[in-house]
């Protein structure tokens, strides 16, 4: 059976590094179908020349794979001129072996757009992709830092130093301080002044302060500390730029705040991932899958088997990860299901399981407008609870109850 076009004119797009090939399929109205095809190059220029040639022809619709990162500066051109493209997986247009050319591509692409049956990926608006690179770098940067504080504490293990066996964090204000005394050349003794409250005994904390810091133990010490300094600047200056430009979309900020477990950085992070508007994913379930935290499917010979969750954004399942942890941890319907599924599925299923509620529960949110409310708590009773002893002192007040001395 033949491929029935459901458009007049379909685009494909071949994108690669340094070259884009385009194919353009037209058909006017009783007249056969006209393939044009051509070649550019990757720079600006052609970017540009490429965007005009193709709005020339007015076409119906664009089609590009998403070929890593390569994609989004066409992307961006054909924006320009106003013609939205549809980024498709490149799994699911997959041509048969054989006879594979970059311009045979394009024109499969063209074919399959054509007839309708390409299925676009989100692609959320400039602004958003803009703040993707500050909410992405924030998490690499986070990443980074944990990698110097841990090979902090292993460069004093070296020497001897086994703060670790006496505390808990060795992160922490105390012993933070007790490491930059050591650091600034005092001994053991001054810097066993800073512990501060620390549970464990002064003997224990004494002997795990003491070792053998060389002058190398001590000026890459010195570097990494240095290092971890400005790894935290640079954090919070990357999180202050990220709330003020979220700032148009403080509203949906706000309702995302009222699930337990979401702070604003995770808000910020998770705006910036899945967008404001849900109507780009028309059903929790479809964001989920794209997101990568929806249960597998594999079932053969009428039997279900174990699967696996699909792959998905690995940012938005990072996110999500971390909230659902800390959900676990709330008095909230969330901290309910995980215990309910951690002793049956284990720790790790049961987070993603988490994930997932967490997700459909934004998606209710941002599509209906409305905060959060836990079906595990009495918000009137809460009320009450919160508000009585203002209203009991302002009927003392006026006379309506008596005052008890």
């Amino acid at each position: 059976m033949d491929i029935q076009p459901i458009f007049r004119c379909a685009v494909g797009m071949d994108v690669h590094l340094a070259v884009i090939h385009v194919c353009v399929i037209l058909q006017e109205a009783g007249c056969e179908p006209e393939v044009h095809r051509r070649q550019f190059g990757a720079f600006q220029r052609d970017r540009r020349a490429m965007a005009e040639w193709i709005a020339g022809f007015a076409p119906d619709t664009v089609v590009m794979e998403s070929t890593g990162i390569y994609w989004k500066s066409p992307y961006a051109a054909l924006e320009q001129v106003g013609i939205r493209a549809l980024v498709v997986n490149a799994q699911h247009v997959k041509k048969v072996p054989g006879r594979k050319t970059d311009i045979s591509d394009a024109e499969w692409l063209a074919m399959l757009a054509r007839a309708g049956l390409l299925r676009g990926s989100f692609i959320p608006p400039e602004k958003l992709r803009n703040l993707r690179h500050i909410s992405r770098y924030h998490h690499r940067t986070t990443a980074m830092l944990a990698a110097e504080k841990n090979r902090l504490v292993r460069l004093l293990s070296d020497a001897g130093i086994r703060l670790t066996a006496a505390v808990s964090d060795p992160h922490g204000v105390a012993a933070r301080a007790m490491i930059d005394c050591l650091l600034d050349g005092g001994t053991p003794e001054q810097a066993l002044r800073y512990a501060g409250r620390l549970k464990a005994p002064p003997e224990e904390l004494l002997a795990s302060l003491q070792g053998e810091l060389s002058e190398e133990h001590l000026f890459v010490a010195r570097m990494i500390r240095q290092h971890i300094a400005t790894l935290q600047t640079q954090l919070a200056d990357l999180e202050h730029r990220l709330f003020d430009e979220l700032k148009p979309y403080e509203a949906a900020v706000q309702l995302l705040l009222t699930i337990p477990g979401i702070d604003r950085l995770a808000a910020a992070k998770l705006l910036v991932e899945i967008g404001v508007d849900m109507t780009a994913f028309a059903t929790p379930d479809r964001l989920s899958k794209w997101a990568g935290v929806c249960p597998g499917n594999h079932e053969s010979a009428g039997k279900r088997k174990r699967g696996k969750t699909a792959p998905g954004n690995r940012y938005v399942r990072a996110i999500l990860c971390e909230i659902a942890w800390a959900a676990s941890r709330t008095t909230s319907q969330f901290k309910s299901k995980f215990q309910g599924l951690v002793i049956r599925r284990g720790t790790k299923r049961a987070i993603i399981a988490l994930a997932h509620k967490v997700l459909k529960t934004v998606f209710v949110l941002l599509s209906r407008q409305v905060p959060y409310r836990d079906s595990t708590v009495d918000y009137e009773a809460l009320v009450v609870q919160r508000n009585a002893p203002r209203w009991i002192r302002q009927l003392k007040k006026f006379g309506y109850l008596p005052k008890i001395a």
